[in-house]
């Protein structure tokens, strides 16, 4: 019936079909999606902020490069070198109540409650045994009083109790009394015994880690972790008072004040006000030497 050009016209078509039916696609890979990169450690947040890049003839250093790191150290060093804690105690103990009481609560408040507190409540006796209706008024005007009551007088319980009547000097001891975390540890094994196992992260060194690239995380322990492995163990006490009053005095939540900040020349966060060097974040070249 057909021709034999016909039917050699067929018969290659054929094979052609059996062909590609056979041989693999050749599609283009697979995009890994977002919850895919998430599960596998990928995503943005993740990725570490230590960068160095050429702009023209300057090098430019970005997050945790030792260079920047040491910039912003001697900025902080520059602008607080007496910088401590600004809550007034006189022991170990009234550091430790001051600090329970300091959450949510400005430093200039706790210190006008404990002014008169202290003298009520001279040692942790007193406060283990208190009667819980008349230490709550006492601390009221600091907010979450209830709560911080049963802080109080379960830390002291304990300390009378279980410590001889004194504060733990060990990370692992003094996390063990009733609403202490690591952000209070750290603040009284610092401030109190010198002892560095920590740095201290409240709501400022949160956001100013952040905003200087020196962590990119959320969470105060993760945040705690970053600033560990790139400050110097024998800075960390400072680094936490020195980048807590930065946040009080000049790099506060709205509108930082900028222009007076020594920082501002290795800083290239979206919340700057202003900017002196059009190259940001490039570090002028005294910070790469």
């Amino acid at each position: 019936m057909f021709s034999r050009r016909a039917n050699i016209l067929l018969n290659t078509a054929f094979a052609r079909m059996l062909f590609w039916r056979v041989m693999p696609s050749k599609k283009p890979p697979k995009k890994r999606s977002a919850r895919k990169k998430k599960a596998l450690g990928l995503s943005k947040s993740n990725q570490s902020p230590f960068k160095t890049r050429k702009i023209g003839k300057k090098e430019c250093v970005l997050g945790t490069d030792p260079r920047r790191v040491a910039a912003i150290l001697a900025g902080l060093d520059e602008m607080y070198p007496n910088a401590t804690c600004e809550l007034k105690h006189t022991n170990p103990f009234q550091l430790l109540v001051s600090t329970i009481l300091s959450a949510q609560c400005t430093d200039v408040r706790v210190n006008q409650v404990t002014e008169s507190l202290y003298k009520k409540y001279p040692k942790p006796e007193a406060f283990a045994y208190a009667t819980p209706s008349e230490l709550e008024q006492e601390i009221r005007p600091t907010g979450f009083f209830r709560n911080k009551t049963k802080s109080v007088m379960g830390a002291s319980k304990a300390i009378v109790e279980e410590f001889h009547g004194q504060v733990p000097r060990t990370m692992e001891e003094i996390l063990t009394l009733p609403g202490v975390a690591r952000k209070t540890a750290n603040v009284v094994l610092g401030t109190a015994y010198g002892i560095a196992v920590g740095v201290v992260v409240d709501t400022h060194v949160i956001r100013l880690s952040r905003r200087l690239d020196l962590s990119r995380k959320s969470e105060p322990p993760k945040i705690e972790q970053d600033l560990m492995a790139v400050i110097p163990r024998n800075k960390w006490i400072q680094f936490s008072h020195q980048l807590i009053w930065h946040g009080r005095r000049v790099c506060v939540a709205r509108k930082p004040r900028c222009v007076d900040c020594s920082l501002e020349p290795v800083c290239y966060s979206v919340d700057k006000t202003m900017s002196t060097h059009p190259d940001s974040p490039c570090l002028p070249e005294s910070y790469l030497k």
